[in-house]
């Protein structure tokens, strides 16, 4: 709950933590950002009291992190959305979701462990539905990521570069899974239309600028989207890590099928090139119904 007796009135971290200080409000934050509206979803969401969660979400309310919407007059039913004050917090959430995986659950170092706890959440995005979320494109478009009615693989990579202007970080080879970016963005270009007309999607936290002159030297078919606000990576939970300066998205692909609904998860990719073959043949077992 917010506090009035703020003694750093000019800290803007105490400011902060007067509106989102708790837990609680936290993950009501980060349930909204997975999708999550309405009073009951958040209850079974997060297991609070009736009247724990009234107060958190009236309170986020008045602080404009949450927007309280009507849908229902009789009986009275709201919606509650993020503004975008709070859709400003998502890289907050994402910080404290690598600390945490890194930190707390496990050693502090980057690892892919197969029965880690963020891959474990990754793949238990299988059955789940991906939130209605567009991201800007490289040529400043906003992409959905899934469309009704159509096949969509989403890969998500650290990092991309066009040699000519925008060098890759100092260091970036000697971070553990950064290798194979190229690869894994080309080889999907190579198999575009062995997906049987899918649609591929591309995210990484760079730049639009950055994405669009990668995406002008690799000619790419298919869009890249940009992921610098940390809205994907709060609202799916994806694995993250930091390096040269920003949040990276591990490397994880997620096939969702035409009703928006996860389909397949692939985390660790490990084999850059492999895997885009696989989920080829993903692809093609799904539309089968196999």
């Amino acid at each position: 709950m917010r506090r009035e007796d703020l003694s750093d009135a000019d800290c803007g971290i105490a400011q902060a933590l007067g509106v989102i200080g708790d837990w609680q409000s936290l993950l009501v934050v980060r349930e909204a950002a997975a999708g999550v509206t309405r009073f009951e979803g958040f209850h079974r969401a997060l297991g609070l009291s009736r009247r724990a969660l009234a107060e958190r979400l009236a309170a986020l309310v008045a602080d404009g992190v949450l927007a309280k919407i009507a849908y229902s007059e009789r009986p009275p039913r709201h919606d509650y959305r993020l503004t975008a004050r709070g859709e400003a917090l998502l890289p907050v959430l994402v910080a404290l979701q690598e600390w945490g995986t890194q930190h707390l659950l496990g050693d502090g170092e980057l690892t892919g462990d197969p029965l880690g706890a963020e891959l474990q959440r990754v793949h238990a995005l299988v059955g789940t539905r991906v939130p209605e979320l567009a991201l800007t494109a490289h040529d400043g478009s906003e992409v959905s990521l899934w469309v009704p009615g159509e096949w969509t693989v989403v890969f998500a990579f650290p990092g991309a570069y066009a040699p000519e202007s925008h060098g890759y970080p100092p260091g970036w080879s000697d971070i553990p899974g950064t290798r194979g970016c190229t690869l894994e963005c080309r080889t999907y270009a190579a198999r575009h239309d062995d997906l049987g007309g899918g649609r591929v999607l591309g995210v990484s936290t760079q730049r639009p600028d950055q994405l669009a002159a990668f995406h002008e030297w690799a000619d790419l078919p298919y869009p890249l989207l940009s992921d610098a606000d940390g809205r994907a990576a709060s609202a799916l939970r994806l694995p993250v890590f930091r390096a040269g300066g920003s949040d990276r998205l591990k490397r994880t692909t997620l096939l969702v099928d035409p009703e928006g609904i996860v389909a397949h998860v692939q985390a660790p990719v490990t084999d850059p090139a492999g895997s885009v073959d696989e989920m080829v043949e993903v692809v093609a077992r799904a539309r089968r119904g196999g």
